[in-house]
């Protein structure tokens, strides 16, 4: 316990899924919380997304640990409610030291079948949007003077190519580039930069009718066990898919001293699926 004690982490897309328990498995080792969320939907995006309810029930589950959580409602692509937001937070809590840029979406398509939006609403929140959220943190990091530690999350797809993801896969390769150009501009002041790549995680992300139908367009009404058998075929170890604290830990990995010479690079948590 306390690999982060008396620290204070800012994570987006912290509703649900990768963020919440990010925000979660922080808190449990001694950091406070600034969680941020769109709670809202995306017209391109074909699965519900996360609402004020699931925030709220982040919020909840912080404060059963017995830390401090500050939680707002921004939209990684408004570069100014975004500021508010850290700004806010930072007054509240007191400090910046560990920043999470979460929150992201997933869709598919053709290359020549994706629509304007759809690419655009990729590019925005997927990779901009890391952009905002690291942009809007880093006053407060370097103020601090303690250093500090930006971790980005890409994905598998940020490390290879994938069929019907191009605009998933442009945006998630893009946060590695930006990765490494921010690892060495931060470098001076101590401020590490790093990103994590999940396989399939188990999300809402994935766990829905427009992903059940596109991995499996010959069964009627897949289920749950059936898309797994699919996902499983992604991954080297024997696995559907991993859980959001696998990647949760390797976030706090990275946040924590343990980590502390560890900058530039690309972690992946995929079971094996870039070895293929």
């Amino acid at each position: 316990m306390g690999r982060v004690e008396g620290k204070v982490a800012f994570i987006t897309g912290a509703a649900r899924g990768q963020g919440r328990s990010h925000a979660l498995r922080l808190a449990q080792e001694g950091a406070d919380i600034i969680a941020v969320d769109l709670c809202g939907q995306v017209g391109t995006v074909h699965y519900p997304m996360a609402t004020p309810e699931d925030l709220a029930q982040t919020v909840k589950d912080v404060e059963a640990l017995d830390r401090r959580i500050v939680a707002l409602e921004a939209d990684v692509r408004d570069y100014g409610a975004l500021k508010a937001a850290v700004d806010d937070g930072v007054a509240q809590l007191g400090r910046l030291d560990i920043v999470s840029a979460n929150a992201g979406i997933a869709g598919f398509g053709a290359v020549d079948e994706l629509t304007d939006e759809e690419w655009g609403d990729m590019l925005d929140i997927n990779l901009t949007g890391v952009w905002h959220t690291a942009k809007a943190a880093i006053p407060h990091l370097r103020a601090g003077g303690n250093g500090g530690s930006i971790i980005l999350t890409s994905s598998t797809a940020g490390l290879m190519g994938i069929a019907n993801l191009a605009h998933y896969v442009s945006a998630k390769h893009g946060v590695v580039g930006l990765m490494r150009a921010l690892a060495l501009e931060l470098a001076p002041d101590m401020i590490r930069v790093n990103s994590v790549h999940p396989t399939s995680v188990d999300t809402d992300m994935i766990h829905n009718s427009a992903t059940y139908n596109l991995f499996a367009p010959d069964l009627d009404n897949p289920t749950r066990e059936q898309i797994g058998e699919r996902f499983q075929a992604l991954n080297v170890l024997p696995i559907k898919w991993v859980d959001a604290v696998d990647i949760s830990n390797a976030v706090l990995f990275l946040a924590s001293d343990e980590a502390r010479y560890i900058t530039g690079v690309t972690l992946p948590i995929d079971a094996g699926s870039t070895a293929k």
